[in-house]
């Protein structure tokens, strides 16, 4: 069963109603598939990403020297290093598991045990 070729494509002086063969077909896609390798390769190498700069959290953290607390009776203190701490981690805009570890490194003796 021939195929028939439909629309104003690019034809080979047929009607648009004539029948193409299956050979002929294949050659067609053969010239297209060559054509695109072609120009696939005749593209320019595009350039390197630029490297991934990593940001080091933590010095950025300590930077801004964050209170140790060790122990304390009265929970304002607490209460007052905890938000001393957590302006820090915001500031260098640590993700949840990067506050919990830098914030347990300034727990020292009682608070820390």
């Amino acid at each position: 069963m021939a195929a028939r070729r439909r629309g104003r494509g690019r034809g080979h002086g047929r009607g648009a109603n004539a029948p193409i063969s299956v050979e002929e077909l294949m050659q067609t896609q053969d010239e297209m598939m060559h054509a695109f390798m072609q120009h696939l390769q005749d593209q320019p190498t595009p350039p390197p990403p630029p490297p991934v700069r990593v940001k080091d959290k933590h010095g950025e953290f300590m930077k801004g020297r964050p209170p140790l607390f060790t122990h304390s009776a009265d929970p304002m203190e607490a209460d007052d290093w905890l938000r001393a701490v957590e302006r820090q981690l915001n500031i260098a805009h640590c993700n949840d598991m990067e506050k919990v570890l830098y914030a347990s490194g300034q727990l020292q003796g009682a608070a820390q045990t």
